[in-house]
């Protein structure tokens, strides 16, 4: 492939404190570089030998690859991002960063903090959309390497020290304070916008079980810390339980088999949470049986090992998981 030159997105005779000078030296030596290095290494790849050439040299032309890509993106954004009043943020923009941040002035303060954490050294300071979470973050990207996968940059301030050495030398704060009154917070919106129609991630879909409900293992937590009063009902297949080590605290195991001889115990003015291994088919079923029955039940997302990702509290599994046929937790 060949990479296209990006022409240059500000107009760096209009930038406040950064000189045409410093902007014209960076698009040419920097960028310029970044991009003809990109393209070499491209050729490289296409032309590259499977039969007499090893594996470990592949492996260091694609890691080339990304540092040399990520380069040529995140300056082509850096570029992209000047140009503009840093003082006055659109409205959309404001109002995003807030929710987000706690408000525009914190996240000012985070990545500027960031910025001059930076200094005298290199990498990049990102403020970047997450399509999974639906938000923003800012974030450092080292070696042009971003690390949130699937994240969207849509503002970049370059902290190599080519960015700014040729006119603020080693005075890093005050090419930092240029850089944030020269923002295009127009051109940023604009990319905000497009990074918000990022679909996130598919999460899974159980089509089998779409009309029953889900809970999240966060939820369960949060509930349990305040005091909501839950049955929790470990469904396990007894096959699996006779080699568990450990049960969710706060939860009691039954046969999911003989839901017929315990549903009875418990109470229909509590709701009831179900789960199973993984939350894929014992813990949905035992649920939407509840449900049918009258019972204001859901399956925890993820089951016994989500529950243990998250470092929720377990104890040993043994005769006082079998106790009580039904718990309700008040804690």
């Amino acid at each position: 492939m060949r990479y296209q030159l990006a022409p240059l997105y500000c107009r760096p005779w209009t930038l406040n404190g950064i000189s045409a000078r410093l902007i014209e030296s960076h698009y040419e030596n920097n960028y310029g570089a970044a991009l003809n290095r990109l393209n070499v290494i491209s050729r490289e790849i296409e032309q590259f030998d499977f039969s007499t050439t090893s594996d470990q040299s592949l492996a260091r032309l694609k890691r080339d690859e990304i540092v040399a890509l990520n380069s040529t993106l995140l300056h082509e954004l850096y570029f992209a991002s000047l140009g503009g009043d840093g003082r006055v943020l659109p409205d959309a923009v404001a109002s995003a960063i807030a929710k987000d941040f706690g408000s525009v002035d914190r996240w000012r303060q985070e990545f500027v903090g960031i910025a001059n954490g930076l200094a005298g050294g290199s990498g990049w300071v990102l403020l970047t959309y997450i399509p999974r979470d639906g938000r923003l973050i800012n974030q450092i990207a080292s070696d042009h390497d971003p690390s949130i996968a699937g994240g969207v940059p849509i503002l970049a301030l370059d902290m190599y020290e080519h960015a700014y050495h040729l006119e603020f030398g080693a005075n890093a704060s005050a090419y930092i304070a240029a850089f944030m009154r020269n923002i295009d917070w127009t051109a940023v919106k604009l990319r905000y916008e497009d990074a918000i129609k990022v679909a996130p991630p598919r999460p899974l879909e159980q089509k089998q079980f779409a009309d029953v409900p889900s809970i999240s293992v966060e939820e369960v937590r949060e509930m349990l810390k305040s005091g909501t009063s839950v049955q929790i009902i470990d469904t396990r297949p007894k096959h699996y339980t006779t080699k568990a080590q450990d049960i969710m605290e706060g939860a009691v195991w039954r046969d999911p088999e003989r839901l017929d001889d315990w549903i009875g115990t418990l109470s229909k003015t509590e709701p009831v949470v179900t789960f199973c291994v993984y939350g894929f088919h014992i813990g949905c079923e035992t649920a939407s049986t509840l449900r049918k029955a009258g019972f204001d039940a859901r399956y925890m997302s993820g089951g016994h090992f989500a529950w243990k990702a998250i470092k929720g509290p377990v104890r040993l599994f043994d005769d006082g998981a079998l106790v009580n046929s039904r718990l309700t937790v008040t804690s």
